[in-house]
C-alpha cells in the first residue's frame, strides 16, 4: 500500500487495515447523510417560518397565499372531520386508484412498445410518424375528450393517466434499447443467443436504467393526469377538492390538496427507488462524492 491513499475522500496512512478503511468510509458516508438531512429540514423550516411570518405581518396577502398554520388546520380538519364532499380518505383513494391504474397500464404498454419498436427497425420506421403526431398533442387537452367518451367515472381519469405515462416510458425504453452495447450483443450472438433470448438477456438489462429513470417521473405524470381529469369533471377525488376550493376562493383548501399530492408523490418516489434497488442489484454501485 502507498504512503497515502484516497478512499471516499479520506486520506489514509500506510499500514491501515481494510477494516479501518471500511469503518472510516462508513463514518464519512454517515456524516454526509446526516448533513444532507439536516440542511433539507433546515431549509424547509426556514421556508415555512418565513411564509408564516410574511403572512402574519401582512407583507403578503393571506387571501392568495394563506399560511402554513392555516393549511395545517385545514389538513387536520379534513383528516378528522372530512370535507364537505365526503371523507378525505375516500377522495384520496379515488385519485390513487386512477393514478395507479394509469401508471401500471401506461408503464407496461410503454415498455413493451418501446422494446418492440427499438428491436424492430421496420416497425419503428412505420409507426414512428404516428407516435410523433400523437405525442405532439398536449395531453391535458385530451381530458375533455375522454370525459365525453368515458363519462365522469374512473375510466376517463385512467385513460388520461395512461396517456401521460405511456409516452414518457415509451421514449426511454425505446432509446434504452437503441443504446444497448453493440459489443455485448455481438458477443451474445456468438455464444448462440438469438431472438427473445437475446432481448431478455442483453437488451432489456441494458435498457433498465433508462426505463427506471422514466418510471421515477412517470408516476407524477399519472397523478397529474388523474388530477386534471378530476378538475375537468368528477364526483370524487383530490382534483375535485381543488376545484371546489377554487370556486369558493379557499386558498388554504387548494394548498392543503397540493400538500397531499406532494406527500403521495414523494412516497411513490421512495417506493420506486426501493424497487429499483431490488431489481437492479447487478448494477455497480454509483460513485459517491462524500466531500
Amino acid at each position: 500500500m502507498t504512503d497515502t491513499s484516497l478512499t471516499v475522500g479520506i486520506a489514509l496512512q500506510a499500514g491501515t487495515s481494510d477494516a479501518e478503511i471500511e469503518l472510516a468510509a462508513a463514518k464519512k458516508i454517515r456524516r454526509r447523510t446526516q448533513t444532507v438531512y439536516f440542511w433539507r429540514f433546515a431549509i424547509l423550516i426556514v421556508f415555512l417560518a418565513s411564509w408564516e411570518w410574511l403572512s402574519r405581518s401582512k407583507l403578503i396577502d393571506e387571501f392568495f397565499y394563506s399560511r402554513p398554520s392555516t393549511i395545517w388546520e385545514r389538513l387536520y380538519e379534513w383528516a378528522t372531520v372530512g370535507t364537505s364532499e365526503g371523507p378525505l380518505w375516500y377522495h384520496l383513494w379515488v385519485t390513487m386508484e386512477e393514478s395507479l391504474l394509469g401508471f401500471f397500464t401506461g408503464s407496461v404498454a410503454g415498455i413493451v412498445v418501446g422494446i418492440a419498436l427499438g428491436r424492430k427497425r421496420m416497425l419503428s420506421d412505420i409507426f414512428s410518424v404516428y407516435i410523433k403526431v400523437i405525442n405532439s398533442v398536449p395531453r391535458v387537452v385530451l381530458a375533455p375528450i375522454f370525459i365525453m367518451i368515458f363519462g365522469l367515472g374512473l375510466s376517463s381519469k385512467v385513460a388520461l393517466s395512461f396517456v401521460m405515462v405511456f409516452f414518457v416510458v415509451f421514449s426511454n425504453a425505446f432509446q434504452g434499447v437503441r443504446e444497448s452495447d453493440r459489443n455485448l450483443l455481438a458477443n451474445a450472438q456468438i455464444l448462440g443467443a438469438k431472438g427473445w433470448q437475446l432481448t431478455r438477456s442483453v437488451v432489456i438489462p441494458s435498457a433498465m436504467s433508462w426505463i427506471f429513470a422514466s418510471l421515477h417521473v412517470s408516476f407524477g405524470f399519472a397523478i397529474v393526469g388523474a388530477i386534471v381529469g378530476e378538475f375537468v369533471g368528477s364526483r370524487y377525488g383530490i382534483g375535485l377538492l381543488i376545484n371546489v376550493a377554487k370556486g369558493s376562493f379557499d386558498a388554504s383548501g387548494m394548498y392543503a390538496a397540493i400538500v397531499i399530492i406532494m406527500v403521495v408523490a414523494l412516497a411513490a418516489e421512495y417506493l420506486m427507488t426501493v424497487l429499483e434497488n431490488r431489481l437492479a442489484r447487478w448494477r455497480p454501485a454509483p460513485l459517491l462524492d462524500t466531500h
